[in-house]
């Protein structure tokens, strides 16, 4: 400890006469610290409701950690700590083991200022019981550097608690990617593996769920942001992570449509994103991934696509190679017409396919007569040899245009 003169200590020092005083009354209270422990241990289960919790559950192993640090902050007030020792060693331990038992830390420093309130009133006590107020001066000319060897050893908790509390939040993050990474691998259907992941990921191991996949095109991408929070104000549970080359979420349905789950997704979501097919449990997360991500690929821009309404798109995301060929023998000839031309046509054909069939609609849609409309499919058909009337030409035509379609999107 440095030194000062008396009366006019500064931040570490203390004049001689008051550390020779805080020298003698600390000895005298570490004959007592049986008692003192029990006086903090009772001041803290009644003041923090977490603490109750610790002592129903390990009372002498809370007693023994308050315990600790009373003797070390006496030690380090007297200048009593044994040699090689560090002063903060019970202050960092505590940090540590509280961090561990989930205890917040705004009740951790309650308590320490508890503690630090015992050792106060017990220096005073013992000046006055003991010597008759003889330190009574040279114990409040101290008042200042007790309390900056208190809120010294405060910081020193602090630190250590949320040094552990980051390295528990990693190493809890760490064992949800391992989890969801061996769900992946379709471990899940090992039925003890399947229920160590729930509880890890905060999933139930049964019951409908969705895997949604958000493919990460750059480092800095974010397509889809607070997912977890903004389907929990839906009553939706969630678990997400984020990878290098995606975020993937489980979403457990419950009693919501997987229509309402994205619903609510939709107003986070900056990028592509894809959902699979309901899945009955866990053990099927592994394709689920696979059909998630196939879902995200058929879009061309921002936005949601549950799988099972974008089949077609799907296919052709699948078979990327026959995606060309597709639409070359779909419509040939019809293809190396000029650019007004061709688009023309295409998008009467389009125009006829997505009402139904019906000439009078599509030309309701296109603005134009149902006799031009009726023209152009002739001169489709004259030019492909193929008819929106016949069902296999209608497949083909319906497959090659999203074909083009998500050709010239990309």
């Amino acid at each position: 400890m440095a030194t000062a003169a008396a009366g006019h200590s500064t931040k570490g020092e203390v004049s001689s006469p008051a550390r020779a005083a805080l020298r003698l009354l600390s000895t005298a209270l570490l004959k007592e610290l049986d008692v003192l422990a029990d006086r903090l241990t009772l001041m803290v289960l009644r003041a923090e409701p977490a603490y109750a919790e610790l002592g129903a559950a390990a009372p002498d192993a809370l007693r023994e950690n308050l315990k600790s640090n009373i003797q070390r902050g006496l030690q380090t007030l007297g200048g009593l700590v044994p040699k090689g020792v560090n002063p903060q060693d019970t202050s960092r331990e505590t940090g540590r083991l509280r961090a561990r038992e989930g205890v917040p830390l705004e009740a951790v420093l309650r308590a320490y200022r508890l503690g630090g309130q015992v050792i106060w009133e017990g220096l005073l006590s013992a000046s006055r019981e003991r010597f008759q107020g003889r330190y009574d001066r040279e114990l409040l000319a101290a008042a200042g550097y007790v309390w900056r060897v208190i809120d010294t050893s405060s910081a020193a908790l602090v630190d250590e608690y949320r040094l552990e509390e980051s390295r528990l939040r990693s190493q809890e993050l760490s064992k949800r990617h391992a989890f969801l990474n061996a769900l992946l691998d379709s471990k899940g259907t090992d039925a003890a593996f399947a229920q160590e992941a729930a509880t890890a990921l905060g999933l139930p191991t049964r019951g409908p769920m969705l895997c949604v996949v958000a493919p990460v095109e750059a480092p800095a991408d974010e397509p889809i942001r607070s997912p977890r929070d903004t389907l929990a104000s839906h009553g939706i549970v969630s678990s997400w992570h984020v990878r290098p080359t995606d975020i993937v979420g489980l979403i457990a349905l419950g009693d919501h449509s997987p229509s309402a789950a994205l619903d609510a997704l939709r107003p986070v979501v900056s990028g592509r994103v894809g959902a699979s097919p309901v899945i009955p449990s866990l053990a099927h997360v592994g394709d689920a991934y696979t059909l998630a991500r196939t879902a995200a690929n058929t879009l061309s821009g921002p936005g949601v696509a549950f799988l099972d309404d974008h089949l077609p798109e799907a296919l052709l995301v699948g078979s990327p190679e026959l995606t060309n060929r597709l639409a070359q023998v779909a419509f040939g000839n019809l293809l190396t017409l000029p650019e007004h031309e061709r688009e023309t046509l295409l998008t009467t054909l389009e125009a006829v396919i997505d009402n139904g069939g019906s000439p009078t609609r599509a030309a309701q849609r296109l603005y134009c007569h149902r006799n031009t409309v009726i023209y152009r499919l002739q001169r489709i058909k004259s030019i492909t040899d193929r008819s929106p009337s016949r069902p296999r030409d209608l497949l083909l035509f319906t497959l090659g245009l999203l074909a083009l379609r998500r050709g010239s999107a990309h």
